[in-house]
C-alpha cells in the first residue's frame, strides 16, 4: 500500500508539475503585485498629495471625478474604486471594460488602460486563466483550479504517509550534514507537515472563486449557518437608460444629487470605509457603496441610496451576519494574505513558494530513487558475471 501511494504521490506531481508552479510563481507576485506595479511605475498609480499641517487634503466629490472620466473616455462609468492608501490613485470602472486611474485630489487621470494590459492584472490573468482568452471566454480556466484540487490532493497524501509510519515526530528535523538525498527528503517532510494547513487553505479559498456553490455548502456544513447575500435593490421598476452626464450635468432637466446619494448612502454604516461607488446604469436604478465595515477583513458591506433625492434607501453590514457569512467573506482576504499586518504578506509569500520546493525536491528525488536503483541492479548484474566467468575459469 505505502510504495502503491507513493506511486500516486509522484505521478500525480508529475501530471500536473506545470500547472502547479505557473500557480505557486504567479500567487507569489499576486501577493505585493499592487505594490510592485506602483514601484515601476509611479507616475500611473500613485499620487503626491499636498499635506497641510500633516493632514492629507480631501478627495474631490464623486461628481467631480466622474465627470472628468466622462470628458476624457466618453464611457459610461461602472464604479469608483479607491486604495486603503491615501497614495494611491483611484481606479474606475467602464463600461466598455477598460480603467481609468485617477488622482483623486485633482482629477487628473494618469492612465487609460486595458485591465490584463498591467503588470497587475498579467499576472492575474496568467494566475487563473493562463492568459488565453477566446472572445469573452476562458478555455483554459479549468486548468488552474484542477491543479489546485490536486495540490491539495497531494498535500493530504503526503501527509498520510509521513503519519503512517512510527516515530513520526522524530523525524520532524533536517539533519543539514546528511547526503543531498536525506537532506532533500526531510526538508521536503517537514516542510509539507508545517505547512499542510495553511497550504490547504489557501488552495481551498482559491477554488471558492472557480466552483463556488461547492465550497459554499462545504463552509456552511462546517459552521452549521448559511451563507446571507445583499439582495439587489431597485428605486423602481422602470429601467429605461439614461445619459450618466446628467448625474453631474447641472444643466440638465433631470436633476440628480449624487453626491448627496453618496454622503446619505455611507452615513448608512458608519464607522465603515467607502471602498467603492457603483452608479446607476439607468434611470431608476439606485447608487450602490461598497463599504468595508471595522470588523471585517475586506469590502463586503453594502448601502444604496436614491441618486433623484439623495436619500438613504436601505444597507446590508456583513460583519452583523452569519458565522458561514464571515467566513466565507475571509475567504479573499486569507487567500492573498491580506489580513492582521504586513508580516503576514511575507509569511505568504514564502507559503505560495513552497509548491516549487515541493514539486522540484520530489522529482529530484525519484530520479536519484531511480538512478540507485538502477545502479543497484548494475551491481548485481556485473557480481552474477564475475561470479560466472569465476566458475568458468
Amino acid at each position: 500500500m505505502k510504495t502503491w501511494l507513493r506511486r500516486v504521490h509522484l505521478i500525480l506531481a508529475l501530471v500536473s508539475a506545470i500547472f502547479i508552479v505557473n500557480l505557486s510563481v504567479t500567487g507569489a507576485f499576486l501577493v505585493f503585485g499592487k505594490d510592485i506595479q506602483a514601484w515601476l511605475n509611479p507616475q500611473y498609480w500613485s499620487v503626491q498629495p499636498t499635506q497641510i499641517a500633516d493632514v492629507l487634503p480631501i478627495p474631490l466629490p464623486v461628481s467631480q471625478l466622474a465627470e472628468q472620466v466622462y470628458q476624457t473616455t466618453h464611457s459610461p462609468i461602472v464604479f469608483i474604486e479607491q486604495d486603503k492608501s491615501p497614495f494611491r490613485a483611484w481606479q474606475v470602472r467602464l463600461a466598455d471594460k477598460s480603467y481609468v486611474s485617477i488622482n483623486q485630489y485633482n482629477a487628473d487621470v494618469l492612465l487609460h488602460y486595458q485591465y490584463d494590459e498591467t503588470f497587475y492584472g498579467f499576472t492575474m490573468a496568467w494566475h487563473r486563466w493562463l492568459l488565453y482568452t477566446a472572445d469573452d471566454a476562458r478555455p483554459f480556466a479549468l486548468l488552474p483550479p484542477i491543479a489546485t484540487l490536486i495540490l491539495c490532493g497531494e498535500l493530504l497524501l503526503g501527509f498520510y504517509l509521513w503519519v503512517r509510519p512510527k516515530n513520526r515526530l522524530k523525524r520532524l528535523n533536517v539533519k543539514w550534514k546528511a547526503k543531498n538525498k536525506i537532506r532533500f527528503m526531510q526538508l521536503h517532510n517537514v516542510l509539507g507537515v508545517y505547512s499542510l494547513l495553511p497550504l490547504f487553505l489557501i488552495g481551498f479559498s482559491g477554488l471558492a472563486f472557480y466552483i463556488k456553490d461547492e465550497t459554499q455548502v462545504i463552509v456552511e456544513t462546517l459552521t452549521f449557518s448559511s451563507v446571507q447575500t445583499p439582495q439587489p435593490t431597485n428605486v423602481l421598476s422602470d429601467n429605461q437608460t439614461f445619459s450618466q452626464r446628467n448625474l453631474w450635468n447641472n444643466s440638465s432637466h433631470e436633476q440628480y444629487q449624487l453626491d448627496a446619494a453618496v454622503k446619505s448612502a455611507e452615513a448608512e454604516l458608519p464607522g465603515g470605509w467607502m471602498y467603492r461607488v457603483y452608479l446607476p446604469q439607468t434611470r431608476n436604478a439606485p447608487l450602490k457603496l461598497r463599504i468595508r465595515m471595522p470588523n471585517e477583513s475586506h469590502a463586503y458591506s453594502y448601502s444604496w441610496s436614491n441618486v433623484s433625492t439623495g436619500q438613504a434607501i436601505e444597507s446590508f453590514d456583513a460583519s452583523e451576519t452569519s458565522l458561514a457569512t464571515r467566513v466565507w467573506n475571509f475567504k479573499y482576504a486569507f487567500h492573498i494574505g491580506d489580513f492582521i499586518a504586513l508580516p503576514i504578506k511575507f509569511m505568504w509569500l514564502i507559503l505560495s513558494l513552497l509548491p516549487v520546493f515541493f514539486v522540484g525536491s520530489g522529482i529530484y528525488l525519484f530520479f536519484t530513487r531511480h538512478r540507485a536503483k538502477k545502479d543497484k541492479l548494475t551491481t548485481q548484474k556485473n557480481k552474477r558475471i564475475r561470479t560466472i566467468n569465476g566458475a568458468t575459469r
